[in-house]
């Protein structure tokens, strides 16, 4: 999930730790398209995608068109994502859902040092560049990194 960071963002629950963010990243990477979904606010957003959830969309950019080739084969897809609002140094975080502290590593919060997301997504249709899926569980502009399919559901 994504969003612009606010102010309570920053704010630390009790028992929570950041950490200083390196100076500067070790690599880049290109974002491949958007992601469009029905969802403004974190709070909006499921925390799980649903095969019956809506139907979202992937808009791959022009230039990577041709990299869909062969994806209508298969039934479902891996969607990695770029969860760019999301905070990235904390170390240790409370989450409502427990208020137990815990590492960042042993959740499955989008708040990490690098907050990339990952889905399996229903491949519903492909027109174009354009990806019809279910089971994204993202804020609608979400940057794309990536698509695979998943290994053995080919049709």
């Amino acid at each position: 999930m994504t969003e612009e960071s606010s102010d309570a963002d920053s704010e630390l629950r009790q028992g929570e730790v950041a950490v200083a963010l390196p100076v500067q990243s070790d690599a880049g990477l290109y974002f491949i398209g958007t992601i469009r979904t029905p969802w403004h606010t974190r709070q909006e957003c499921p925390k799980r995608g649903s095969r019956d959830g809506p139907i979202c969309s992937i808009i791959v950019d022009e230039r990577w068109r041709t990299a869909l080739t062969g994806l209508t084969g298969h039934r479902r897809v891996q969607v990695l994502y770029w969860m760019h609002g999301a905070r990235r140094d904390l170390v240790l975080q409370t989450p409502f859902s427990t208020m137990q502290t815990t590492g960042t590593f042993a959740l499955r919060s989008p708040v990490r040092p690098n907050p990339i997301a990952s889905s399996i997504v229903e491949l519903v249709a492909i027109d174009g560049a354009t990806l019809r899926v279910r089971g994204l569980d993202c804020l609608d502009g979400t940057p794309l990194i990536d698509l695979k399919p998943e290994r053995g559901a080919s049709e």
